[in-house]
Parts: C-alpha cells; sequence; structure tokens
C-alpha cells in the first residue's frame, strides 16, 4: 500500500517455501558431513516467512534522489507460538511441521542509493547495502538461500559469485567451495560514474568493496566471524569499466571488473595483495543497473 507519493509499505503475511533433497550424491554427502552447518542449512525443512518492505523515493524531479529500501523477514515464529499456546518452550530445537523441521529466524535487510546528477547525460551513483540474520530457537544456521554472499554481476564485480568470505576464511581449491561462502553479515558500498558516450551507448568507471561475515563461529571456517575492530579491514574491493546500451525498455550491461584488496592474506605485503592480475579479473553481462 501507498502511504504517499514518496512511501510504499508491501506485507507478505506468509510466504512458503519448502526444502526437500529429492536425491544426493557421493560427493554432496562427503562435503555435507564435513561441513556439518551447510548441512543444516540446507537439510529438508520447511521455512514459514513474514516479510515486509518498505521502500522510500525522492519527489519526482528531484536533481539528486534518494531510494532507500529495508526488509524484514522472519521465518518459524508464528508456528512457535502454536507450541508455546501447548505448553511447550519457544526456543525447544527440533519443533517440526509434517515431520520435517521448520526454520526459525530473523532477516534485515537495507539498501541506500543516492545518484547525484552530474552532467546532462552523466551521474554519480553511490550505494550502501547491509544485511543480519539471526538464527536460533530451532535451527542453529539459517536455509541457505536466505544466507547472504557477494561477488557478481550486482555486487563486487572484481570477483565471480560467492567467491569471498566469510570474513577472512579462504576456501579450499575445489570445483565446491562456494558452498562455503555465504555468511550471517553482509556490507556491501558502491559507487559508479555513468557518462553517455554517443546516441545510446553509455560508460560507467566503478568502485566496489564489500565482504560477508558469521555471527557464530564455525571451526570449519576460520576467521570468518565478525569481529566489530577488525571487520572495516576486511572488505573486498576492486575496481573496474563498464559499458551500458539503453534500448529504453531495457539496459544490456558488460562490466570488467579488477580486484585491488582481498580481506585473506596472499603472501604479497601492501593493500594490492592480488598475486596475478589476471586472477583479479572478473567479466560480466548482465540486463539492467547493477543498482
Amino acid at each position: 500500500f501507498q502511504t504517499s507519493p514518496n512511501s510504499r509499505h508491501e506485507f507478505s503475511p506468509l510466504l512458503l517455501d519448502y526444502n526437500f533433497l529429492r536425491n544426493t550424491t557421493v560427493t554432496f554427502d562427503s562435503i555435507m558431513t564435513a561441513n556439518p552447518a551447510i548441512y543444516v542449512s540446507m537439510r529438508n525443512q520447511f521455512v514459514p516467512k513474514i516479510k515486509y518492505t518498505y521502500t522510500y523515493t525522492s519527489p519526482t524531479g528531484s536533481l539528486n534522489p534518494i531510494l532507500w529500501e529495508t526488509t524484514v523477514t522472519e521465518g518459524g515464529n508464528l508456528l512457535s507460538l502454536f507450541y508455546v499456546a501447548a505448553g511447550k518452550d519457544f526456543s525447544k530445537k527440533g519443533k517440526g511441521l509434517f515431520g520435517n523441521p521448520f526454520a526459525q529466524f530473523v532477516k534485515l535487510n537495507t539498501s541506500l542509493r543516492k545518484t547525484w546528477q552530474t552532467g546532462q547525460k552523466s551521474q554519480l551513483v553511490s550505494r550502501v547495502a547491509a544485511g543480519i540474520l539471526w538464527a536460533y530457537g530451532n535451527s542453529d544456521r539459517a536455509p541457505y538461500n536466505e544466507q547472504f554472499y557477494v561477488g557478481g554481476a550486482n555486487s563486487i564485480r572484481a570477483f565471480t559469485v560467492r567467491s569471498i568470505g566469510p570474513g577472512k576464511y579462504v576456501a579450499p581449491n575445489t570445483n565446491y567451495a562456494y558452498l562455503d561462502q555465504t555468511g550471517d553479515i553482509k556490507l556491501e558500498l558502491n559507487l559508479e560514474y555513468r557518462f553517455n558516450l554517443f546516441g545510446n551507448l553509455y560508460g560507467a568507471t566503478f568502485l566496489d568493496a564489500g565482504n560477508i561475515w558469521l555471527l557464530k563461529k564455525d571451526p570449519n571456517r576460520p576467521d570468518s566471524e565478525f569481529k566489530p575492530s577488525t571487520f572495516f579491514r576486511q572488505l573486498a574491493t576492486g575496481t573496474g569499466v563498464g559499458l551500458r546500451y539503453d534500448m529504453d525498455f531495457i539496459v544490456l550491461r558488460l562490466d570488467l571488473g579488477v580486484a585491488i584488496h582481498v580481506p585473506y592474506d596472499t603472501g604479497k605485503s601492501g593493500y594490492y595483495n592480488i598475486p596475478k592480475f589476471w586472477d583479479g579479473v572478473g567479466l560480466h553481462f548482465a540486463i539492467g543497473y547493477p543498482f
């Protein structure tokens, strides 16, 4: 519902997801055995959710508009209240629905975007995006698809999806390393200058930074928990250039990202600690602007 020209509220009283592992491979089972936290987040479970989103946009015609969007999602608490009504402990583990456990968590996600009009066909756009996810009661870990990750075409573009974090954790060099690279806390910072080249073709230069962290220690992922005194030094950073072709109804985008810094020790001193230049290059083709 729209309470004013600038404020929009969206409320979803019930969203029901169901995770079901129909069959697994030997490789998958070995990965899950080695990492119990990942297994808990991927097991068969119901995910009953309630979600609320608030969006604020600047008045039409604003020279330097902002867009602020915040979403609060809770999972499993309504079902837990029925357990309390039946005389059971709200925080008891193992509560189930139709023979399967259900997830219990609270998630906050917020994003603030600011645009400065620097010319008739040029603008400077910044974004700050942050989130926190707390699993409790029935769950030690939130469902895998609710966890945060960074990297990719709409995130830190010098890195591929799920290739950074959590924290200073370095994933093993395997094809399945990305499974471990999710977290409970996320922070992203983006700055992009967009300018017209000719016609409907636009160029861009950008600077991205961010990482994810865990709220609780995980022995399988050392140095991955959030610490207020060190988190800022654990931000991965990257820069790059891009092209955008604006077809009015759709925007085609090509970004070339170059890594500047990773949060873990690479054996190379200084802020630029990428061992090999080409190891820190990411190419992304996407539809629409990144933010």
